[in-house]
This record gives C-alpha cells, sequence and structure tokens, in this order.
C-alpha cells in the first residue's frame, strides 16, 4: 500500500505540473468613434496562447464611446460619448452594468464639458471625466447599483494666460486626484475634503511650454511618475520627494532621431513587473520601448516597434502580460505583438480589422 501511494503521488505531481489546465480566451471592450461605420462598443475574444482576436460583437450603441474603465469587481463599465452636444454644456458619460460580457445601460449624464476624452475610477465610488475642449474635470458620485450621482465640475480656465486648458486624463490613488492638462503644460494635483476636491499642497507639476502632457502612469510605490507629451513627443521622469511633491529628473524623445514627420504621442503603460515602459507615437506609428531602472527610475532606449497600423491611440497590455495589443484608430485595425518579457521587446503576431478603434480594455 505505501508503495502504491508513493506513485499515486508521483501521478499527481507529474499530472498538475506537465498538465495546466488552459487558459480561457479573454474579453476585450473596445471604444471607437462613430464618424464611420461604428456603432459605438464592441468586444473581441484574445486568445492568450496564439494572441490571436476573434468573436467581434456589438455591445451598446453609443456615439463616440472614445475611451472606457471597468470598475475592479468587474460588476459596471463606464464609457464617455466625446461630443459636443450631449446637453447645453457638451459631452456625455454613460454607466453601464455588467454581467457575462452584456451591457445593461443604468443611466447617462452629462459631463459638464465638451470632448470628454478619459474616464477613471477611484477606489471608493467615484469617477473622474476629462473634458477635453471644456476645459474641466468633471467627478461623479457613484450611487450602490453603479449608476451615476451627483457631480463636481473643477475649471482649469486660467483667464490672465493665452493657454487654453485641454484636460486629458486623470488617475485617483493614495496621493488624491491628478489630472494631465495638455493646454496647461502640466499635470494638476487634488486633495479630497468633505465639500468636495480642492487643490493639493503641490497644486501643479508644470512641464516645459509646449510640451502637452497627454496620458501618465505610476510605478507601483508612487515614487515615479511617468508623463507622455504629446505635442513635443517626449517622456518625462518626475521623482517624489519626502514632503511629497514631484520633481523632473529625465526626459526623453519618444522618436526616431531622424524622423520628420509630424508628432503626436498618445499612450503609456509600464509591464507588470514595472521594468519596461511603453509609449504610442502617432505619425511615426511605432511603440517606443524603454527600460526602466528599477532603483532610480530613469529609462534606457530599448528601441521602437511599427505597429502595422496608422495612428495608435490606446495600447494595452493583456492580463498575462505577454502581449500587447494596439488601437489604429485610421487603418481600422487591432495589432498584437507577443512581448519578450526578458528585454521588452515586441514582435508583430496578428491584426483584426475594425472600424476606428481608440480605446481597448480587458474585462477578466
Amino acid at each position: 500500500m505505501g508503495r502504491f501511494l508513493f506513485f499515486f503521488s508521483i501521478f499527481l505531481v507529474i499530472s498538475c505540473t506537465e498538465n495546466p489546465k488552459p487558459a480561457g480566451p479573454k474579453t476585450v471592450f473596445i471604444g471607437t468613434y462613430t464618424d464611420g461605420t461604428s456603432e459605438g462598443i464592441y468586444t473581441l475574444r484574445f486568445n492568450t496562447e496564439t494572441g490571436e482576436l476573434d468573436g467581434l460583437e456589438l455591445r451598446a450603441t453609443l456615439p463616440n464611446p472614445s475611451f472606457l474603465t471597468i470598475s475592479g469587481d468587474r460588476k459596471f463599465l463606464y464609457a464617455v460619448q466625446e461630443t459636443a452636444d450631449f446637453d447645453s454644456l457638451g459631452g456625455g458619460v454613460t454607466a453601464f452594468a455588467l454581467q457575462e460580457n452584456r451591457l445593461h445601460e443604468l443611466n447617462r449624464k452629462g459631463s459638464g464639458g465638451a470632448h470628454p476624452c478619459h474616464v477613471a475610477l477611484s477606489g471608493d465610488g467615484q469617477l473622474a471625466v476629462s473634458n477635453y475642449s471644456g476645459g474641466n474635470l468633471a467627478v461623479f458620485d457613484l450611487e450602490g447599483d453603479g449608476s451615476l450621482g451627483d457631480r463636481q465640475l473643477i475649471d482649469h480656465t486660467i483667464n490672465d494666460t493665452t493657454k487654453r486648458a485641454h484636460v486629458h486624463k486623470a488617475h485617483f490613488n493614495e496621493e488624491g486626484l491628478f489630472a494631465a492638462d495638455l493646454g496647461l503644460d502640466a499635470v494638476k494635483r487634488y486633495t479630497q475634503q468633505p465639500y468636495g476636491w480642492i487643490p493639493a499642497a503641490q497644486a501643479s507639476i508644470d512641464l516645459p511650454e509646449g510640451a502637452g502632457p497627454r496620458h501618465f502612469v505610476f510605478n507601483t510605490d508612487r515614487s515615479f511618475l511617468y508623463v507622455i507629451n504629446e505635442l513635443n513627443a517626449t517622456l518625462t521622469v518626475f521623482q517624489q520627494n519626502d514632503q511629497g511633491d514631484y520633481f523632473p529628473v529625465q526626459t526623453e524623445s519618444t522618436l526616431a532621431p531622424d524622423w520628420t514627420g509630424g508628432k503626436s504621442c498618445a499612450d503609456i503603460h509600464l509591464s507588470p513587473d514595472g521594468r519596461f515602459l511603453y509609449g504610442s507615437n502617432r505619425g511615426e506609428n511605432t511603440i517606443v520601448i524603454f527600460a526602466v531602472d528599477p532603483e532610480t527610475g530613469k529609462l534606457r532606449l530599448v528601441g521602437r516597434e511599427g505597429v502595422r497600423g496608422d495612428w495608435p491611440r490606446n495600447f494595452t497590455l493583456d492580463p498575462s502580460g505577454n502581449y500587447v495589443l494596439v488601437a489604429n484608430q485610421k487603418s481600422d485595425n487591432i495589432t498584437v505583438f507577443k512581448r519578450d518579457v526578458d528585454k521588452g521587446a515586441l514582435e508583430y503576431t496578428d491584426q483584426f480589422k475594425i472600424a476606428n478603434p481608440v480605446c481597448l480594455v480587458f474585462a477578466d
């Protein structure tokens, strides 16, 4: 009996180690512009073993749902309506219940400004909407059922300057609320009070004139902040000091030295292990790749990979961290790249045709 139990145990170990349960397909939600043939929000199935996309389905008919976010518990999805005619103030935002990849609209409200282009969730029941043309930031309280509640508007307009506010991304974390303003060349900071959000002690993280900060990302402990600048095609590294303020330590170009075309950066992401930083270049149509020094936070260029499309807007890493998916707005395709987790490099594997893709969000 002892010998039988011994060999049976060995059999179980081999079975569990050599025959792991295959990973099932993951669902990715796609936000689009609807000025062409697209009708709204779609889903695709993504095979994490082969890197293939298939199974396109329309999930919600909505004008210009150009940016989406999904709640941490996967129960709700929020989408902007990037227009100027939702109501008298501008664009809108819609709340959906999410069940088995189906969307059930809860409610929709005006975002308080024209052309909302980004939406972000806090961990405690709030939603921030960045109004690009409106030049302001809307913060909604969320009801218990996930629907949109009361709204606070934070105006970025400055009367004594020729600059025009263009809020492009917001982000909640333990430090407060951050908002990149492309027009003001700054990332604004806010702290929460019982009566709403107000400017933080370091109210503005400033960038050079004409930089145009668009998107940003923090490392895990928020000791470093990485900002991609749309207008001058650079990436700036900020380090946090002992007082909690951020100051610049490095700026690198995202473009090849011989590139002579237009400059228009878009999105930025860190790899799950924080070792590599990726940014999208519209015009040059590349993903730039940097290695991240874990001690200093500084960047070293790894290279650039062509996106096999035109005008890479948003991109994302799949849940495994092994693939990068790129939404190419003007060429109507999503391209897939296998990621070398040790070297950071990207290798093209597949693509899927879809009209005007802008935003990619995994539901899994």
